[in-house]
């Protein structure tokens, strides 16, 4: 059995879920890690009995013998370090979004078709069991015709800092960090139809409540008190598929609501459901209006999901299995994520072509 070896580039925080990943696959070697910040490197080394620890890019990705990397580095180095891991002739798992501009997308997967390698985006979501339950039940046609969605990821005051917050190296807020995974995870449940356009609203109204005196929110592992807020707390769109169907779809890091959100509902011509954790679905039995709960468990287990993620690149590398969050589906994704920014700064529908 083929051991493959893997090499991490950013070990912040995500990148846990990543190594730890790696650890519970039998076919994988964590093999080096890069990062600039080099007291964290040498921390997650020592964590992890990592010994190959490099803080250049470019030596570390001499390692011949390295098979594959994850890409865990902040959201605008992500096309740079996944086009240079190419190029060297490794094969790529970037976390999401796949980058901060349709441009940069487009550009990292010519480089996989150029230098045929695997290039899979770390849409997590579609790893869940909550994932596997609703496409089975949708591919057994409970729902009929899914027309319309919605989706909320909502936190009351939820700004991880660090460089979350810091449009350069982020390239936007809550959309772009939080929006992205519901707003997957629903197209993918649709059947991945292509948005054809979009309509979307951002505010900059509470920011990173650094002044309140109980303040509890996430914490990145760079977070500092000179940390940079300039991104949106808050974002709404409605984004139009080419199959007819409409997603409505809000996400924050701080909102003036009682609890944190997270809840996905889909409404067909034969049933609706609501993701909330758990799963329950609204149809009609009998000529009656009924409700249906699962006993079946189908409440978000993130490292279940981050697993399951890594088990299926390893699949793909290994030539088992064609890739379920392939490259193309980061690209529709960075798409519909410019066009809700450009909506927001003019005000305007953004049709796509």
């Amino acid at each position: 059995m083929k051991k493959f070896k893997i090499g991490i580039i950013g070990v912040g925080s995500i990148s846990n879920c990543h190594i730890d990943s790696y650890l519970g696959n039998d076919r994988a070697e964590l093999y080096a890690f890069c990062d600039i910040d080099e007291e964290q490197l040498k921390k997650q080394g020592e964590k992890y009995h990592v010994e190959r620890l490099y803080t250049d890019l470019e030596e570390f990705l001499k390692l011949e013998e390295m098979d594959a990397v994850s890409v865990c580095v902040w959201n605008s180095n992500h096309a740079a370090c996944t086009i240079a891991a190419l190029k060297a002739g490794k094969h790529v798992l970037c976390e999401k979004p796949m980058a901060v501009s349709v441009e940069e997308a487009v550009m990292m997967r010519q480089a996989a078709e150029t230098y045929q390698k695997t290039l899979m985006i770390g849409f997590v979501r579609r790893f869940g069991r909550d994932c596997a339950m609703l496409k089975d039940l949708i591919a057994s046609d409970n729902f009929g015709e899914i027309y319309y969605a919605k989706a909320s990821y909502l936190r009351r005051n939820g700004n991880p800092g660090g460089w979350f917050g810091d449009k350069k190296r982020s390239g936007g807020g809550p959309l772009i960090d939080l929006g992205v995974h519901v707003i997957d995870l629903t197209r993918y449940l649709l059947g991945n139809p292509k948005p054809v356009s979009v309509y979307g609203i951002t505010f900059r109204k509470l920011l990173d409540r650094k002044q309140l005196k109980d303040k509890k929110a996430y914490v990145s592992v760079s977070s500092t008190p000179e940390d940079v807020c300039d991104v949106e707390d808050l974002a709404a769109a409605m984004i139009r598929f080419d199959n007819g169907a409409v997603l409505s779809v809000e996400t924050s890091f701080s909102l003036n609501i009682k609890k944190n959100v997270g809840k996905l509902e889909l409404f067909g011509t034969k049933a609706g459901a609501v993701l909330d954790p758990e799963l329950e679905l609204f149809t009609e039995t009998n000529g009656y209006l009924s409700n249906v709960s699962f006993d079946a468990k189908t409440s978000l287990e993130l490292k279940e999901m981050f697993q399951n993620e890594i088990d299926h690149f390893i699949s793909c590398i290994a030539g088992e299995a064609d890739c379920v969050t392939p490259k193309e589906d980061g690209v529709d994704m960075m798409r519909i994520l410019e066009a809700v920014y450009e909506s927001a700064r003019t005000g305007h529908e953004v049709v796509l072509s």
